[in-house]
């Protein structure tokens, strides 16, 4: 992938898309037909070509995440190679999750952003946003098991479901990694010339979806214009700068994680010059700012690991799709903050044994979250009740979601891209 001309114009698209939207809701705001104008044009134009980019991506993740990891793990060699690639691997995203939600939860309880908040603002925003609480809170309800055999069958469901096909279709990753890791370390067993007649054929698979995820990117400036457009026209400034200082705190600590902490971390773990490590990954931060998703971000992500990153097929394979699963940074952090302002907004004293309970949940819930726009938001919903914070209260920040969404998409990606270096490294120096 070509990281110079054509992540300029990806982000030309980016800056372009922003301000035709804003600029496009301020001249409606005060007629409704010319509103409806707008939102037909919105439907019609900007959305299918958004649409399509994003389902081109979406596409290839499946076959792409079970080959890359399949390979990926077959490549090994030796078996107990992935019981240690994978410990590391999942201490990282672990420390570095918690190491998030300590950074939200800390610029919350230090600024005390929520404490003073105007009430009829509060108000007006809740009665807003009711619908899409109750949607949010059926969500978190539906996946929620009642008794004890409820909550070991869920657990079990989530890893090796009775229907592959149907996690398949339902897009379901973790079960998908899970059946591509059996099925790697099968390979590791079975015939020499089988085995390496299954690998060549599943790297086929894997470099034709990298194709076709090239095939995207042609498109990708245009379809980055319309998704701008789309949220910035619809959303427009009047509801920011309500929320403004808030939504100003969390993209400032998505930057401390992005400009401080990876830089710390590829240095001092991966040995890599940071500055150009984040110069090559424009494209993925690009893609994953202007998606809001990892999952439609993944297939970006691992070619350009591979491309432009010089990290190793095998290594790329097997870190970024578990991260793309499991390695969600930003919305630990995100969600550790979310709890602090709105309880700081009701007048809730949380004790610091319930910061670190919050804490904890966050990393866990960041874990379970979908790769998808706004999929952590069910089960942010499930963290405020165990701290004692009225899950309701997300109406207050539901509004300002979709941009914040998009900064910790990038953080999360961006994650992996760190894990993948220090993993590749690891590697390479044992083998």
């Amino acid at each position: 992938m070509s990281t110079g001309g054509g992540h300029n114009r990806i982000l030309a698209g980016l800056g372009l898309g922003a301000l035709c939207g804003v600029v496009a809701n301020t001249l409606v705001a005060d007629s409704a037909g010319a509103r409806r104008t707008l939102d037909m044009a919105i439907d019609t134009v900007a959305h299918p070509i958004g649409q399509i980019f994003l389902r081109l991506l979406f596409v290839v993740v499946l076959p792409l995440v079970f080959a890359s990891i399949s390979v990926g793990v077959a490549s090994l060699g030796d078996i107990r190679k992935l019981g240690s690639l994978g410990a590391r691997t999942l201490g990282f995203f672990v420390v570095t999750s918690a190491a998030s939600a300590v950074l939200g939860i800390a610029a919350l309880h230090l600024l005390q952003l929520g404490a003073g908040f105007d009430s009829a603002t509060v108000a007006e925003l809740q009665a807003k946003y009711a619908g899409d609480v109750k949607s949010l809170a059926d969500k978190a309800a539906a996946g929620a098991p009642l008794d004890l055999l409820g909550r070991v069958n869920q657990t079990l469901d989530m890893f090796l479901p009775r229907n592959m096909l149907r996690a398949a279709v339902d897009m379901q990753m973790i079960p998908l990694i899970v059946f591509a890791l059996l099925l790697g370390a099968a390979l590791t067993f079975i015939e020499a010339r089988k085995r390496e007649l299954l690998t060549s054929v599943l790297e086929g698979v894997s470099d034709a979806m990298v194709t076709v995820v090239g095939f995207a990117m042609r498109l990708a400036p245009y379809a980055v214009f319309c998704l701008i457009f789309g949220v910035t026209a619809r959303f427009g400034l009047g509801l920011l700068q309500k929320l403004g200082l808030y939504v100003g705190i969390i993209l400032v600590c998505y930057l401390i994680q992005l400009l401080v902490l990876y830089p710390l971390l590829l240095a001092l773990l991966a040995r890599r010059n940071p500055w150009q490590f984040l110069k090559s990954a424009m494209p993925v931060m690009v893609t994953a700012f202007s998606t809001s998703s990892s999952n439609a971000t993944l297939p970006t992500s691992i070619r350009v690991a591979q491309e432009s990153l010089g990290i190793r097929p095998q290594i790329a394979g097997f870190v970024l799709p578990l991260g793309a699963t499991m390695n969600m940074n930003g919305t630990a952090l995100f969600e550790g903050a979310v709890v602090l302002f709105v309880a700081q907004v009701f007048g809730i004293e949380l004790s610091l044994g319930t910061q670190a309970m919050v804490v904890g949940m966050c990393v866990l819930t960041a874990i379970g979250a979908a790769g998808v726009p706004g999929g952590s938001l069910p089960l942010l919903m499930g963290v405020m009740a165990q701290a004692g914070v009225p899950p309701d209260g997300i109406a207050i920040v539901l509004g300002v979601d979709r941009i914040l969404d998009m900064g910790r998409t990038v953080t999360n990606v961006m994650g992996d891209q760190v894990c993948a270096a220090y993993i590749d490294r690891v590697d390479a120096a044992r083998s």
